[in-house]
């Protein structure tokens, strides 16, 4: 007795929730690789602090600053 061939189920790989969310978190990530590496203080105006604290990330991520 053979057994029967399952039928096999058409889903969408990417639904248009996953897409909106992929295309969130690349547009954060490219924001904040911004804010990181290119910004020097004309967004992130908010004190020594932030601009201290984008110096270091640009700093630990090997981006030239000076």
């Amino acid at each position: 007795m053979s057994q029967p061939t399952p039928t096999p189920i058409t889903a969408p790989l990417i639904t248009p929730r996953l897409l909106w969310i992929a295309l969130a978190v690349v547009a954060g990530a490219l924001l904040l690789a911004y804010l990181v590496a290119f910004d020097q203080g004309a967004i992130s105006r908010s004190g020594m602090y932030m601009h201290e604290l984008m110096h270091d990330g640009r700093h630990l991520l090997g981006v030239p600053c000076h």
